[in-house]
């Protein structure tokens, strides 16, 4: 992936905003450190960020026809790219980038190309032949798009906020699955899958498709002729991301083009049950494993560095970003461009505490829908700005097209938690099950079974969340929670650590337009009703992932207390009160679903 800025039909050619163009451009060269494109057509300008990942050595943008007449700047990757140059035997490819097949797609088809198109991408193309454009978006919004308009009826195209908020009079998110054409004038939805109308499928659960589908989604992810690396917490997603990666980098076609040991990233606080998990897995799949440790100071450190790239301030966001920041830093400094995480997984799956949470699959479905409609708002921005902070690409198998396609089409109620008389209460059930390969074990069935921490109390009362709450505490008194709704009357913040964040984020990024691109979801940043007066007993403790946790207000302390900002750990006092408080809560909701099961 890379970073791109267009500004289409300015009305100023002059040498001066061609320079302003370039300064801008430069704001997002993190997320592109090899080479900068520029290219210039009367008042249209588009400026390129290149990482090189496809024909480093010569697949530099903007990217052109043969008769040099259609242009394009693209941030993404073409999985299908090969497959696409068969259908254009005709043309002339003038570089082996996987994206060069977009400006002959659009010469040969049209507008109406862009379904064609397999892989994660945003970009701009303009046809100087009546200096037309298109502007279009993947999917599900796994690459960042941001859209802006002039005074002088320009329209500004970024891949990140930075690149246009100083110039334009409005900005807003370039929504995922649409396209924006000059011809028309407007925006024209792309994407339409099925499940968009929420009607609930009935296709019965097939572990072999659903396994053939997940095992496609990786391979095709590690396209690139440089090498890669696995993100690998431990949880089922990332380790069977793992799993097949490793299985597919062994195989002799493939070592001789790249690593045929796969490398493995993990970062926790010292001692964290996580660390110890992807250990296990790196251990049983061989992988070069690499394992990284941060205290809750450095996450704190980090905090207005990641809301300046991430540029959101929803508190689930945040809190989930800061690690995978930190250890995105250390994976650059080992030489790495390309990694393969798994975002998507609990969304598409159905996040681990709601599965505790229906009894119904039609709700449960509809639910899944909306997650998978907002992933552009959390998930994808984690996975997209916090590692192109240091020029580190992301792939992500489960937001695959044809993943996903398979995924939502399966009736909802194989998606519903699983009690099994040898195992329990099992999540991802679907997923678990269609790699259960006695013959030739993908994990041992102990990891593929095992419960996802999330829902445990160790995950519930994370020493690194506390320590973030601590630390809001420190700057945002009670009396200025008092004008929360007065500062901030779009998405109140309502606890310390929520307007903690807000304030730095405003500050950052002051205009009215910054403040309304965040989306932000249930939980301790805003008030969401439906999505937390499912269980009274968990309601008083919701917090931004939407699960409970136990703060600093539902903990009752002694004289003496204190949080270690090196270790993260709370005071004995403090730590004896949790499990009591907690148990209830989880015993009243398992409690709740054995019943009904």
């Amino acid at each position: 992936m890379c970073g791109i800025l267009a500004v289409l039909g300015c009305s100023d050619s002059s040498q001066a905003k061609r320079f302003r163009i370039l300064e801008l451009s430069n704001r997002l060269k993190h997320r592109g450190p090899d080479w900068r494109g520029f290219y210039q057509h009367g008042d249209y300008y588009l400026a390129h960020q290149r990482l090189a990942i496809v024909d480093p050595a010569s697949g530099n943008q903007p990217l052109f026809n043969e008769h040099k007449n259609i242009v394009a700047i693209v941030n993404g990757g073409i999985y299908n790219h090969e497959q696409l140059k068969k259908h254009l035997r005709n043309h002339q490819f003038l570089t082996g980038s996987d994206c060069d097949v977009i400006v002959h797609l659009y010469e040969e088809y049209g507008e109406k190309f862009v379904n064609m198109l397999d892989g994660m991408f945003s970009f701009v193309l303009l046809d100087t032949r009546d200096n037309r454009f298109l502007v279009a978006r993947d999917a599900i919004g796994i690459t960042s798009l941001y859209i802006g308009w002039g005074n002088d009826g320009s329209i500004w195209i970024s891949s990140e906020l930075k690149g246009l908020k100083d110039d334009t009079e409005h900005f807003e998110v370039f929504p995922p699955g649409f396209l924006y054409s000059s011809k028309t004038g407007g925006f024209r939805r792309w994407y339409n899958p099925p499940w968009f109308s929420k009607a609930v499928p009935s296709t019965p659960y097939d572990p072999i498709v659903l396994r053939t589908a997940l095992e496609n989604a990786v391979i095709k992810s590690l396209m690139g002729d440089v090498s890669s690396g696995v993100l690998l917490s431990g949880g089922i997603g990332s380790s069977l991301v793992a799993a097949i990666a490793s299985r597919y980098l062994s195989g002799a076609e493939v070592s001789r083009k790249c690593e045929a040991r796969l490398r493995s990233f993990c970062i926790g606080l010292k001692g964290s049950s996580k660390l110890k998990a992807a250990r296990e897995v790196a251990e049983y799949l061989g992988t070069t494993h690499h394992e990284f440790h941060f205290t809750v100071q450095d996450g704190i450190d980090a905090i207005e560095e990641v809301i300046y790239h991430i540029e959101t301030y929803d508190v689930m966001t945040i809190r989930a970003t800061i690690p995978m920041f930190l250890m995105s830093r250390k994976i650059k400094s080992l030489g790495l461009k390309m990694v393969v995480s798994d975002e998507g997984s609990d969304e598409l799956f159905g996040r681990n505490f709601n599965l505790y949470k229906y009894f119904n699959k039609e709700e449960l479905h509809r639910d899944i829908c909306r997650e998978m409609e907002s992933l552009h708002h959390n998930s994808c921005i984690r996975a997209n700005k916090a590692t192109y902070a240091f020029g580190l690409e992301t792939r992500v198998p489960f937001l695959d097209n044809e993943f996903i396609n398979v995924v939502m089409n399966i009736d909802p109620k194989w998606k519903m938690i699983q009690i099994k008389p040898d195992l329990g209460f099992i999540e991802k059930w679907i997923l678990r099950r269609a790699f259960d390969d006695r013959e030739k074990p993908y994990l041992p069935k102990h990891i593929l079974y095992r419960r996802e921490e999330q829902f445990s109390i160790n995950g519930l009362c994370d020493r690194w969340i506390e320590g973030l709450k601590f630390h809001a505490e420190q700057h945002v008194t009670a009396k200025m929670m008092l004008n929360a709704a007065k500062i901030f009357p779009h998405n109140i913040p309502i606890t310390k650590e929520a307007y903690y964040y807000r304030m730095i984020f405003e500050r950052l990024f002051p205009q009215n337009s910054a403040r309304f691109t965040v989306n932000v979801g249930p939980g301790e940043a805003y008030s969401a009703p439906k999505e937390i007066g499912w269980d009274a007993v968990w309601s008083n403790n919701i917090g931004p992932s939407g699960i409970a946790e136990i703060g600093f207000d539902d903990i009752t302390f002694g004289n003496n207390y204190e949080l270690d900002l090196v270790t993260g750990e709370l005071a004995a006092e403090v730590i004896d009160n949790v499990p009591q408080l907690m148990t209830a809560n989880v015993a009243t909701t398992i409690a709740s679903i054995a019943l009904l099961s």
